[in-house]
């Protein structure tokens, strides 16, 4: 274990956050939240000391490995919303330390799963950062290090293999630094995009950047309580439909449709079945709730907007789909579960992961009746190698025990078992709302601290798809060799 590079940018990460945090005090400045401001200040100082400790000068042994890469991270994101908690618990926003770290983890990881019971009372630079910390996680807090830091070839692609979601990594070019500014360039365009078109909508300035750093980070975080169903706008609605669409798509993607490659986008398999799912989720729900609705298609919308939200794990909501047959709710649980695709915003288990494990049984059943066949997976006619097809077996026993170790930890609350299940479902996922007792448009203040600490870890294992958080509670990790 490299240990003071770890420290070193650990710190510089904390000075990055540094900068960040003054972008939320200006903003409580303009709307007139002085001590608000002055605690965001008070923050920004704290991790820029720590910065200035320990993140200027770099050791002369910077090599790092897979391990540290894995520990960076975790450490990190843990970091970055400790720290990033504090202003709204200093300010009085949020009383209570663990709901403050809750809700911003949960911004951090873009889940979207809140403690806040009246939006109107949160000042509104809580609530900008609130929702900005969703646009910092949606790209991931350790992207930052390969915009910020030169590191070697190697050293850069462990970073990036710990904290970019899905079951392979995929550089666009050559050098991975480069490939974190294409991907922060169309997720910026991407962003700006939208804010633009919100605001053409009707939405003012304010809410339009709320609601796209809560859209680009499929986040979910709204400053209304009633979420997106507070604006009452089919305008919005279908504008958001197809952004969060688009934010869950694999990235890889966009930079092919830059470079006009067409053909291998329109033939990807994710993609094909990513909207597969989402056109045949939206038929079976819109069936399922047309009797709730007088007009086939309002039924048609809300389920839509619904499925789409779900499966991109974004969390918005324009109505309470609790009040929905049991069938939809069912619908979207599974859809919490298969989330968006790999390398993009989304939170979910992965289109490529639900691929590979299908078309693994499906080799297994070929195998079974024809031992000497070979049967080889492949994805988006990429083979797919022993070493993936293991990983993404391991991930699922490993997400597994996760779940079951926290569904019977937060069965103490003693909760019904739809809102203990999706509780653990949706913040494993990154999703945000639940049903139950967590629906739309309730919250998680209710729960004990305990359920709340373990519903913290299942968003930070869920964002950090479970190994980088497991590699902490190793011996290997904190070894001297790599």
């Amino acid at each position: 274990m490299n240990g003071r590079m770890v420290i070193h940018l650990i710190a510089k990460m904390l000075g990055a956050e540094a900068a960040l945090l003054l972008v939320p005090a200006l903003v409580s400045l303009i709307y007139g939240e002085t001590q608000v401001a002055l605690w965001f200040v008070f923050t920004s100082v704290l991790t820029f000391l720590i910065f200035a400790l320990f993140g200027i000068k770099a050791p002369k042994k910077r090599k790092i490995y897979a391990k540290e890469g894995m520990v960076i991270v975790c450490i990190v994101w843990i970091m970055w919303s400790l720290f990033g908690a504090l202003p709204a618990f200093l300010s009085g926003a949020i009383p209570n330390y663990l709901n403050a770290f809750f809700e911003t983890i949960s911004g951090f990881t873009t889940t979207g799963s809140t403690i806040i019971e009246n939006m109107s009372e949160i000042p509104k630079g809580i609530m900008f950062w609130r929702s900005m910390t969703h646009w910092i996680g949606g790209m991931g807090v350790l992207m930052f290090v390969m915009l910020i830091n030169t590191l070697d070839k190697s050293s850069t692609m462990h970073l990036m293999r710990a904290e970019v979601p899905g079951p392979e990594i995929e550089k666009l070019v050559p050098k991975a630094r480069q490939t974190a500014q294409i991907l922060y360039g169309i997720y910026l365009g991407l962003s700006l995009i939208l804010c633009v078109l919100l605001m053409l909508c009707g939405m003012d300035f304010y809410d339009s950047l709320i609601h796209t750093f809560s859209t680009a980070g499929t986040g979910g975080f709204s400053n209304y309580s009633a979420s997106i169903g507070y604006f009452n706008s089919p305008q919005i609605e279908w504008v958001l439909m197809i952004f969060m669409a688009l934010f869950g798509v694999n990235f890889n993607l966009f930079f092919l449709l830059l470079l006009k490659q067409y053909k291998p986008v329109f033939k990807n398999e994710e993609l094909r079945t990513y909207f597969g799912i989402i056109g045949v989720a939206t038929v079976l729900v819109t069936i399922n709730i047309l009797r709730v609705y007088p007009k086939p298609g309002m039924a048609i919308r809300q389920a839509a907007f619904q499925v789409v939200s779900i499966i991109t794990t974004t969390g918005f909501a324009t109505v309470d789909y609790n009040a929905w047959p049991v069938f939809s709710h069912y619908i979207l649980l599974a859809l919490m579960f298969i989330g968006a695709c790999a390398s993009s915003t989304g939170g979910g288990v992965k289109i490529p992961r639900i691929l590979i494990m299908f078309k693994s049984l499906k080799k297994q059943l070929k195998e079974m009746v024809h031992p000497q066949s070979v049967n080889i997976i492949k994805v988006n006619g990429k083979k797919m190698s022993s070493t993936t097809v293991n990983g993404v077996h391991t991930y699922f026993m490993a997400y597994l025990l996760v779940m079951i170790t926290s569904l019977i930890l937060v069965a103490l609350d003693n909760y019904d078992f739809g809102t203990t299940f999706s509780a653990v479902l949706t913040t494993l996922n990154n999703t945000g709302p639940g049903i139950g007792h967590i629906k739309p448009d309730g919250t998680f203040a209710d729960f004990s601290s305990l359920s709340k600490v373990v519903l913290c870890i299942d968003m930070l294992v869920g964002r950090l798809e479970i190994f980088p958080f497991l590699m902490l509670f190793t011996a290997s990790a904190w070894g001297r060799k790599f």
